[in-house]
């Protein structure tokens, strides 16, 4: 019973402390509460979190590659293990961290977005249309994987299946139709 008390007193003050905008602070705290518990998932998220917003993305690649190892059924970190991977052009590492996410749950819609961005960075297109088919059915009305499909289109020489996908996104998205336009060169009179 002390423990949880301890716990919940020690999350409401990392609350406070993060909303006071005392991150140095709040992430000594926690390097300090992972001394007494270091297989706390929670404590290790938020360090990873805040290290990482704060340029440290090395410190928090580390807290989460600890938080999967203790979590290793759980999707969430390890998608946040492969969005951090990604974003530092550990595209290899972010593609297996993805993959073992999406082994969890099929359904996570994120990280078929993000297989997709460090397949498209691999230069492996086929497999990324893949990944972003799957991610637009999941999430239809989000124009981030119809964007990186026109483009993995235009890539790959198919302009008509590009063109095909600005149709669509005029329907929901015409902004983001016109930016594909724009920077694709397939603008109405192909369209």
């Amino acid at each position: 019973m002390s423990r949880t008390l301890d716990q919940m007193f020690a999350r409401w003050q990392m609350r406070v402390l993060l909303l006071l905008g005392q991150r140095q602070t709040a992430l000594d705290r926690l390097d300090a509460w992972l001394q007494n518990d270091p297989a706390d998932v929670y404590a290790l998220a938020t360090q990873a979190h805040l290290r990482a917003e704060m340029g440290d993305k090395a410190g928090a690649l580390q807290a989460l590659q600890r938080q999967v190892a203790l979590q290793p059924q759980a999707a969430p970190p390890w998608f946040n293990l492969g969005f951090l991977s990604e974003e530092m052009g550990l595209l290899e590492q972010a593609e297996e961290a993805f993959r073992r996410a999406l082994d969890i749950d099929p359904r996570l819609d994120r990280a078929w977005y993000g297989l997709a961005l460090s397949l498209i960075r691999q230069q492996r297109f086929d497999e990324a249309v893949t990944a972003l088919r799957k991610n637009t059915e999941l999430q239809p009305m989000s124009p981030y994987g119809w964007y990186q499909l026109a483009r993995v289109h235009v890539d790959r020489q198919e302009p008509e299946e590009a063109a095909k996908i600005i149709r669509h996104l005029r329907g929901f998205e015409p902004k983001v139709a016109a930016q594909l336009e724009r920077e694709t060169g397939l603008g109405s009179s192909r369209a």
